[in-house]
């Protein structure tokens, strides 16, 4: 098979024949049709979030079942399935009360294992971590909701408990930005966007933001307070660096909840915390939240199906297999916006 591989960190990915994967006994062998590229990639590819080399990225996949293992029951050759890039044991506790992404021997695809940049893929646990995908939802939509529009699922609607009418702060207006401004929206907040960048507020206000604010001001909690009379009810940083975090901090009202979503990397792990003047004072929440077990994605489909939500608009391109190098490199600047996916592997 086709895969994208890099065997040193920052050194471009190489289009590669390998030898497919074995099938795992209790898992599925997938045929890639799409897989989207993801900053965590960005982090894997470029050391900061380190894996094993030489590897293959790719962890927001969708595609078709070519093979079952003898102790997979739930499917079958054909079957069009996704999988959150958490895969749980199945059986801990934390699994079987639905907190796979808390598991701790969870299996994390794409980072811990090889990923999704190739023709095909071995998805371990199937039975407990593979999703059904509906006929109505194709590849392309399918891959682009994998990490960013499940993570922002969970931490909004999950983690966060936001609630129609309430006020959402969105700092950083990436892909997972913009799926939590379209969540917010299919359910009734009010949202409020802000980034660095005119064209990533421009795609805010498309994707439903009610207000947009310029990041560079001097001080953004301020401003966010302002405009939504007294401040967010839920805050997010969707980027995972330290000047987010602080703004979505200081952007929330009393009561306010800030969820932690964009992975922090290198410098930006450890953040200095207003203690005594928010957290204390406010009597804010700071919540953390990272990806979406399996059995969370029936109620995003459901929404998806109904058409509440539409993936449509956040994918901006479409790119082949040898084009994926060049996209996870783009990424070294935070000048893209949207969801980019793999559409064609064969060559």
């Amino acid at each position: 098979m086709k895969a994208a591989i890099f065997d040193t960190f920052r050194q471009p990915l190489e289009v590669r024949d390998i030898a497919m994967p074995a099938c795992p006994p209790d898992g599925v062998l997938v045929e890639v049709r799409a897989c989207g590229v993801c900053r965590s990639d960005h982090h894997s590819w470029s050391g900061a979030d380190p894996v094993a080399l030489p590897h293959i990225p790719g962890h927001e996949f969708a595609g078709v079942v070519v093979e079952t293992g003898p102790l997979c029951r739930r499917y079958r050759k054909g079957d069009r399935v996704t999988a959150p890039f958490i895969l749980g044991c199945g059986i801990c506790p934390d699994c079987q009360a639905g907190h796979a992404t808390i598991c701790n021997d969870q299996i994390t695809l794409g980072f811990a294992c090889w990923g999704a940049f190739a023709e095909f893929i071995a998805v371990p646990r199937a039975d407990f971590n593979l999703v059904p995908l509906p006929a109505s939802i194709g590849f392309e939509q399918a891959a682009a909701m994998g990490c960013r529009v499940t993570t922002a699922f969970q931490a909004l609607l999950v983690r966060g408990r936001l609630q129609p009418g309430e006020w959402l702060a969105v700092h950083g207006c990436g892909g997972v930005g913009l799926a939590a401004i379209m969540i917010a929206r299919a359910i009734g907040a009010r949202i409020v966007a802000t980034d660095i960048r005119a064209t990533a507020l421009a795609l805010a206000r498309a994707a439903g933001a009610d207000l947009t604010l310029d990041a560079t001001q001097a001080d953004l909690g301020e401003a966010v307070r302002e405009a939504t009379g007294g401040g967010a009810h839920l805050a997010v940083d969707a980027l995972g660096i330290a000047a987010t975090f602080d703004n979505s901090i200081r952007s929330l009202r009393k009561f306010g909840r800030h969820v932690q979503i964009g992975m922090p990397v290198g410098s930006h792990v450890e953040v200095k915390l207003p203690l005594l003047d928010i957290v204390y004072a406010r009597q804010v929440s700071i919540i953390g939240s990272r990806g979406m077990p399996a059995a969370g994605f029936a109620s995003l489909l459901a929404m998806v199906e109904s058409g509440r939500l539409d993936l449509g608009p956040l994918i901006r391109r479409r790119i082949a297999l040898s084009e994926a190098g060049a996209a996870l490199s783009a990424l070294d600047s935070f000048s893209g916006a949207g969801i980019t996916v793999i559409d064609r592997f064969a060559a």
